[in-house]
Protein backbone atom coordinates (compact mmCIF):
# COMPACT_ATOMS: atom_id res chain seq x y z
CA UNK A 1 0.00 0.00 0.00
CA UNK A 2 2.92 2.20 1.04
CA UNK A 3 4.25 1.42 -2.43
CA UNK A 4 1.15 2.21 -4.28
CA UNK A 5 0.97 5.70 -2.52
CA UNK A 6 4.62 6.64 -3.73
CA UNK A 7 3.65 5.93 -7.34
CA UNK A 8 0.48 7.15 -7.18
CA UNK A 9 1.55 10.70 -8.35
CA UNK A 10 3.13 9.27 -11.56
CA UNK A 11 -0.14 8.43 -13.17
CA UNK A 12 -0.38 12.03 -13.68
CA UNK A 13 1.29 13.61 -16.83
CA UNK A 14 1.33 16.82 -14.78
CA UNK A 15 3.63 15.07 -12.14
CA UNK A 16 6.00 13.65 -14.57
CA UNK A 17 6.62 16.56 -16.25
CA UNK A 18 7.77 18.39 -12.80
CA UNK A 19 9.78 15.28 -11.82
CA UNK A 20 12.06 15.53 -15.25
CA UNK A 21 12.13 19.40 -15.46
CA UNK A 22 13.16 19.51 -11.25
CA UNK A 23 15.54 16.67 -12.07
CA UNK A 24 17.25 18.50 -15.24
CA UNK A 25 16.74 21.47 -13.34
CA UNK A 26 18.96 20.00 -10.38
CA UNK A 27 21.72 18.69 -12.72
CA UNK A 28 22.40 22.09 -14.78
CA UNK A 29 22.48 24.24 -11.84
CA UNK A 30 24.51 22.03 -9.77
CA UNK A 31 27.18 21.75 -12.99
CA UNK A 32 27.60 25.13 -13.10
CA UNK A 33 26.90 26.62 -9.94
CA UNK A 34 30.62 24.76 -8.74
CA UNK A 35 32.51 27.32 -10.97
CA UNK A 36 29.70 29.91 -9.17
CA UNK A 37 30.59 29.43 -5.98
CA UNK A 38 35.14 28.59 -6.67
CA UNK A 39 35.01 31.68 -7.74
CA UNK A 40 33.34 33.48 -4.83
CA UNK A 41 30.09 34.87 -7.18
CA UNK A 42 27.44 33.08 -5.04
CA UNK A 43 25.70 36.20 -4.72
CA UNK A 44 25.66 36.34 -8.92
CA UNK A 45 23.37 33.97 -9.45
CA UNK A 46 20.42 35.70 -6.85
CA UNK A 47 21.50 38.72 -8.32
CA UNK A 48 21.04 37.34 -11.94
CA UNK A 49 17.87 36.03 -11.27
CA UNK A 50 16.74 39.47 -10.57
CA UNK A 51 18.00 40.94 -13.76
CA UNK A 52 15.91 37.76 -15.75
CA UNK A 53 12.95 38.61 -14.14
CA UNK A 54 13.54 42.46 -15.55
CA UNK A 55 13.42 40.77 -18.61
CA UNK A 56 10.63 38.38 -18.48
CA UNK A 57 8.46 41.52 -17.00
CA UNK A 58 9.36 43.27 -20.09
CA UNK A 59 8.93 40.01 -22.19
CA UNK A 60 5.03 39.73 -20.72
CA UNK A 61 4.28 43.01 -21.22
CA UNK A 62 5.49 43.55 -25.06
CA UNK A 63 4.03 39.94 -25.58
CA UNK A 64 7.20 38.24 -27.01
CA UNK A 65 8.70 35.19 -26.35
CA UNK A 66 10.09 34.52 -22.43
CA UNK A 67 13.33 33.06 -23.74
CA UNK A 68 13.77 35.87 -26.21
CA UNK A 69 13.09 38.74 -24.41
CA UNK A 70 14.26 37.02 -20.88
CA UNK A 71 17.38 35.27 -22.25
CA UNK A 72 18.59 38.55 -24.03
CA UNK A 73 18.31 40.85 -21.07
CA UNK A 74 19.67 38.53 -18.62
CA UNK A 75 22.77 37.62 -20.82
CA UNK A 76 23.42 41.37 -21.34
CA UNK A 77 23.14 42.06 -17.90
CA UNK A 78 25.29 39.00 -16.71
CA UNK A 79 28.04 40.41 -19.47
CA UNK A 80 27.79 43.53 -18.16
CA UNK A 81 28.28 42.82 -14.16
CA UNK A 82 31.42 41.00 -16.02
CA UNK A 83 32.48 43.62 -17.39
CA UNK A 84 32.07 46.31 -15.41
CA UNK A 85 34.00 43.77 -12.11
CA UNK A 86 36.70 43.02 -14.20
CA UNK A 87 37.74 46.70 -15.21
CA UNK A 88 37.36 47.25 -11.41
CA UNK A 89 35.10 50.20 -11.97
CA UNK A 90 33.82 49.25 -9.06
CA UNK A 91 33.35 45.90 -7.25
CA UNK A 92 31.92 42.99 -8.44
CA UNK A 93 29.22 43.22 -5.27
CA UNK A 94 28.23 46.56 -6.31
CA UNK A 95 28.11 45.87 -9.89
CA UNK A 96 26.24 42.65 -9.50
CA UNK A 97 23.66 45.22 -6.63
CA UNK A 98 22.90 47.78 -9.12
CA UNK A 99 22.52 45.86 -11.97
CA UNK A 100 19.97 43.36 -10.91
CA UNK A 101 18.20 45.56 -8.23
CA UNK A 102 17.25 48.00 -11.01
CA UNK A 103 16.54 45.40 -13.92
CA UNK A 104 14.43 43.84 -10.60
CA UNK A 105 12.54 47.32 -10.06
CA UNK A 106 11.97 47.60 -13.80
CA UNK A 107 9.82 43.98 -14.28
CA UNK A 108 7.89 45.26 -10.75
CA UNK A 109 7.13 48.49 -12.37
CA UNK A 110 5.97 46.78 -15.69
CA UNK A 111 3.98 44.00 -14.01
CA UNK A 112 2.14 46.90 -12.14
CA UNK A 113 1.81 49.40 -14.89
CA UNK A 114 0.79 47.17 -17.41
CA UNK A 115 -1.03 44.80 -15.61
CA UNK A 116 -0.12 41.69 -15.98
CA UNK A 117 -1.84 38.93 -14.80
CA UNK A 118 -0.79 38.34 -10.92
CA UNK A 119 -0.34 34.62 -11.62
CA UNK A 120 2.79 35.47 -14.21
CA UNK A 121 3.97 37.95 -11.58
CA UNK A 122 4.14 35.01 -8.62
CA UNK A 123 5.11 32.08 -11.05
CA UNK A 124 8.32 34.42 -11.52
CA UNK A 125 8.55 34.86 -7.64
CA UNK A 126 8.50 31.87 -6.76
CA UNK A 127 8.10 28.90 -9.47
CA UNK A 128 5.53 26.91 -11.06
CA UNK A 129 7.09 23.45 -11.53
CA UNK A 130 3.53 21.71 -11.54
CA UNK A 131 2.55 23.43 -14.64
CA UNK A 132 5.18 23.13 -16.44
CA UNK A 133 5.30 21.80 -20.49
CA UNK A 134 7.01 19.62 -22.40
CA UNK A 135 9.04 22.69 -23.78
CA UNK A 136 10.21 23.77 -20.62
CA UNK A 137 11.82 20.27 -20.23
CA UNK A 138 13.34 20.59 -23.72
CA UNK A 139 14.48 24.01 -22.86
CA UNK A 140 16.52 22.45 -19.45
CA UNK A 141 17.58 19.69 -21.34
CA UNK A 142 19.03 21.80 -24.25
CA UNK A 143 20.83 24.19 -21.68
CA UNK A 144 22.16 21.48 -19.79
CA UNK A 145 23.59 19.43 -22.97
CA UNK A 146 25.28 23.02 -24.06
CA UNK A 147 26.77 23.65 -20.53
CA UNK A 148 28.16 19.60 -20.37
CA UNK A 149 29.52 20.46 -23.58
CA UNK A 150 31.36 23.93 -23.01
CA UNK A 151 32.84 22.25 -19.54
CA UNK A 152 33.94 19.42 -21.29
CA UNK A 153 35.82 21.43 -24.62
CA UNK A 154 36.90 24.26 -22.58
CA UNK A 155 38.13 21.86 -19.33
CA UNK A 156 41.31 23.64 -18.53
CA UNK A 157 40.82 27.07 -19.35
CA UNK A 158 37.50 27.71 -17.12
CA UNK A 159 39.61 25.31 -14.03
CA UNK A 160 43.02 28.26 -14.83
CA UNK A 161 40.71 30.78 -14.82
CA UNK A 162 38.76 29.65 -11.83
CA UNK A 163 41.56 29.34 -9.71
CA UNK A 164 43.88 31.89 -10.84
CA UNK A 165 42.56 34.52 -13.11
CA UNK A 166 45.70 36.46 -13.18
CA UNK A 167 48.28 33.99 -13.78
CA UNK A 168 45.88 31.87 -16.61
CA UNK A 169 46.20 35.52 -18.86
CA UNK A 170 49.51 35.72 -18.31
CA UNK A 171 49.80 32.27 -19.56
CA UNK A 172 47.89 33.07 -22.50
CA UNK A 173 44.20 31.85 -21.56
CA UNK A 174 41.79 34.36 -22.65
CA UNK A 175 40.13 35.22 -18.99
CA UNK A 176 37.66 37.66 -20.34
CA UNK A 177 36.50 35.24 -22.96
CA UNK A 178 36.29 32.31 -20.23
CA UNK A 179 34.51 34.56 -17.86
CA UNK A 180 31.95 36.00 -20.90
CA UNK A 181 31.42 32.21 -21.59
CA UNK A 182 30.62 31.32 -17.53
CA UNK A 183 28.52 34.17 -17.24
CA UNK A 184 26.78 33.56 -20.63
CA UNK A 185 25.54 29.60 -19.50
CA UNK A 186 25.03 31.17 -16.18
CA UNK A 187 22.60 33.27 -17.35
CA UNK A 188 20.89 30.87 -19.64
CA UNK A 189 20.91 28.50 -16.70
CA UNK A 190 18.86 30.85 -14.25
CA UNK A 191 16.52 31.33 -17.64
CA UNK A 192 14.81 28.15 -18.15
CA UNK A 193 15.34 27.66 -14.35
CA UNK A 194 13.47 30.45 -12.86
CA UNK A 195 10.06 29.60 -14.14
CA UNK A 196 10.60 25.90 -12.21
CA UNK A 197 12.17 27.16 -9.00
CA UNK A 198 11.64 31.15 -9.08
CA UNK A 199 13.48 34.17 -8.58
CA UNK A 200 13.88 33.64 -4.99
CA UNK A 201 14.85 30.50 -4.30
CA UNK A 202 17.46 29.91 -7.74
CA UNK A 203 20.50 31.21 -6.20
CA UNK A 204 19.81 28.10 -3.24
CA UNK A 205 19.96 25.46 -6.22
CA UNK A 206 22.95 26.77 -7.54
CA UNK A 207 24.89 27.12 -4.69
CA UNK A 208 23.74 24.51 -2.25
CA UNK A 209 24.63 21.39 -4.22
CA UNK A 210 28.12 22.68 -5.04
CA UNK A 211 28.92 23.75 -1.38
CA UNK A 212 27.65 20.15 -0.14
CA UNK A 213 29.93 18.41 -3.08
CA UNK A 214 33.30 20.73 -1.87
CA UNK A 215 32.59 18.96 1.46
CA UNK A 216 32.92 15.85 0.43
CA UNK A 217 35.98 15.84 -2.68
CA UNK A 218 39.53 17.96 -2.59
CA UNK A 219 39.05 16.96 -6.70
CA UNK A 220 37.72 19.93 -8.88
CA UNK A 221 36.61 17.03 -11.12
CA UNK A 222 34.57 14.82 -8.82
CA UNK A 223 33.20 18.08 -7.84
CA UNK A 224 31.88 18.47 -11.49
CA UNK A 225 29.70 15.30 -11.55
CA UNK A 226 29.36 15.16 -7.57
CA UNK A 227 27.30 18.49 -7.59
CA UNK A 228 25.24 17.60 -10.42
CA UNK A 229 24.13 14.28 -8.77
CA UNK A 230 23.20 16.21 -5.18
CA UNK A 231 21.26 18.61 -7.08
CA UNK A 232 19.20 16.22 -9.03
CA UNK A 233 19.11 13.76 -6.00
CA UNK A 234 17.20 16.47 -4.07
CA UNK A 235 15.42 17.94 -6.57
CA UNK A 236 13.68 14.50 -7.16
CA UNK A 237 13.39 13.92 -3.64
CA UNK A 238 11.60 17.37 -2.76
CA UNK A 239 9.18 17.40 -5.68
CA UNK A 240 7.84 13.90 -4.65
CA UNK A 241 7.46 15.17 -0.76
CA UNK A 242 6.33 18.48 -2.13
CA UNK A 243 3.12 15.94 -4.00
CA UNK A 244 2.20 14.29 -0.77
CA UNK A 245 3.15 17.18 2.07
CA UNK A 246 1.08 20.24 0.00
CA UNK A 247 4.13 22.40 0.08
CA UNK A 248 5.56 24.46 -2.33
CA UNK A 249 7.59 22.73 -4.32
CA UNK A 250 10.32 24.84 -5.68
CA UNK A 251 10.92 25.57 -1.98
CA UNK A 252 10.35 21.74 -0.90
CA UNK A 253 13.22 20.80 -2.78
CA UNK A 254 15.70 23.49 -1.16
CA UNK A 255 14.63 22.31 2.26
CA UNK A 256 15.82 18.95 0.98
CA UNK A 257 19.29 20.02 -0.46
CA UNK A 258 19.66 22.34 3.03
CA UNK A 259 19.28 19.30 5.11
CA UNK A 260 21.62 17.35 2.95
CA UNK A 261 23.86 19.76 3.43
CA UNK A 262 23.58 19.87 7.28
CA UNK A 263 24.24 16.27 7.33
CA UNK A 264 27.25 16.26 4.90
CA UNK A 265 28.35 19.13 7.38
CA UNK A 266 27.72 17.11 10.52
CA UNK A 267 29.58 14.11 8.86
CA UNK A 268 32.29 15.48 7.42
CA UNK A 269 33.61 17.36 11.06
CA UNK A 270 36.42 19.80 10.74
CA UNK A 271 37.28 18.58 7.09
CA UNK A 272 33.87 19.89 5.76
CA UNK A 273 34.07 22.99 7.57
CA UNK A 274 38.02 23.99 6.50
CA UNK A 275 36.43 23.34 3.09
CA UNK A 276 33.32 25.20 3.10
CA UNK A 277 35.49 28.09 5.02
CA UNK A 278 38.02 28.15 2.32
CA UNK A 279 35.60 29.02 -0.34
CA UNK A 280 36.07 32.38 1.01
CA UNK A 281 39.69 32.34 -0.40
CA UNK A 282 40.70 30.91 -3.59
CA UNK A 283 43.61 29.30 -1.98
CA UNK A 284 41.47 26.11 -1.09
CA UNK A 285 43.05 22.84 -1.92
CA UNK A 286 41.81 21.58 -4.94
CA UNK A 287 43.42 19.01 -7.32
CA UNK A 288 42.07 19.48 -11.08
CA UNK A 289 41.08 16.05 -11.39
Amino acid sequence: MIALDLFEPYHFEFFRNAVAVSVLAGVVCGLIGVYVVLRGMSYIGHGLSHAVFGGAAAAAVMGINYFVGAGLWGIASGLLIGRVSRRRIIGADAAIGVVTTVSFAVGLVLFAVYGTAKKSLEASLFGSILGVEPGDIIAVAVVGAVTAVMVVLRYRPLLFATFDPDVAQVSGVKVARMEALLMTLLSLTILVTMRVIGVLLISALLVTPAITARMLTKSFGRMLWLSPLIGSATAFVGTNVSYHTDWPTGATVILVGAVVFVVVFAVTGAQGRRAVAGLDHHGAPLRAA
